[in-house]
Order: structure tokens, then sequence, then C-alpha cells
């Protein structure tokens, strides 16, 4: 339990509106960082599946997230709302942002990789075989499929299903995490 703790802590310790050094069980979004640092920590450090599964469940019935024990998260991860959010083992990169509805799947069995500092807004998708860059924002309602972004850049759905992408006007990750 400790391990998980101090991983938490560093994602606490990282989000702007978050007090530091305080884990507040009654908020949602860092109860459901816990539960899955607990059950991945204790995965990682036994192979045994009974309790990560039991902590994978009971996740998923709490927070309706779909984030598997075995799933390797960034150090620091921001999690909005959790309500409907599904993650498959894919890579991905530090400072990651999710809220309600984010989807990042496989396609054909191809994960997408995702690097560091991408926030995906409500209803938002990223599968298959995609390189999603650094630096990447996902407006609202968009999916990525089986395409690359540029990085640093604003994604939006495009003409049959090509996205498109405008270069980012602002840093929306000074906005959620204590950077530096």
């Amino acid at each position: 339990m400790d391990e998980a703790l101090t991983r938490l802590e560093r994602c606490i310790n990282a989000v702007r509106m978050w007090t530091p050094e305080r884990f507040n069980y009654l908020n949602s979004s860092q109860y459901c960082i816990y539960l899955y640092y607990l059950a991945n920590t204790i995965w990682c450090n036994e192979r045994d599946p009974a309790v990560p599964t039991r902590l994978f469940c009971l996740n998923k019935a709490l927070n309706a997230i779909d984030l598997f024990y075995e799933i390797e998260m960034p150090e620091v991860f921001f999690i909005g709302h959790s309500v409907g959010i599904v993650l498959a083992k894919a890579t991905y990169g530090n400072h990651l942002v999710l809220y309600q509805n984010s989807t990042v799947g496989k396609n054909h069995g191809i994960a997408p990789v995702i690097g560091d500092g991408v926030v995906m807004y409500p209803n938002t998708a990223i599968i298959g075989r995609c390189h999603v860059a650094s630096g990447t924002v996902l407006a609202q309602g968009t999916s990525i499929i089986n395409h690359d972004t540029p990085g640093d850049c604003m994604a939006f759905n495009g003409d049959n299903g090509v996205p498109t992408f405008k270069p980012a006007k602002r840093a929306v990750l000074e906005d959620i995490f204590r950077l530096g």
C-alpha cells in the first residue's frame, strides 16, 4: 500500500487543482487513480491476479473506468472525470489528461503510442496504429484512428475520417499540471 500511495502522491503533487501532499479519498478522481496504482503495484510485485482483479472491478463499479491493472500508465496523469473511460494496453506518455468517455483502443491487435502531454477532452478516441505525438490536444468528440499527429497541435475531426490539425494556441498543460 505504501508504494501505491507514493505513486499517487507524485500525481497529486503535480496537479494544480489538488492540494500537494494530501490524498482526498472523497475526491473520486484521486481515488480512481489510487485504486489503479494499488492494483498495478500489487500485480507488478506479486504477479497474482486475485487482488488486482478485485481492485480493477471495484474501480470499474465505483468510477465507471476500464483501466486494467496490467496497463502501464505514466508516472503523472490526470483524470478529470472517470465515467466511461476505456484504456487498452498501449504506450502512454507522461502528463496524460483524460476526461469522460475517452477511449484508447487497439485495432486488429495494434495499439497506439501516445506521447507526453496529450490531452483527451470528452468523447475522444485514439485507436489502432497511431502515434499521437507530444503536445497533441484532441478537441471534444475527435477520433484519431490509424493516423499520426504532428504534435504541439489541436486535433479535430476532418473529412472522411482523416483528422485535421491546427497549431496549439496555448499551453493547456500549464492549466492542469505544476510543470518544471
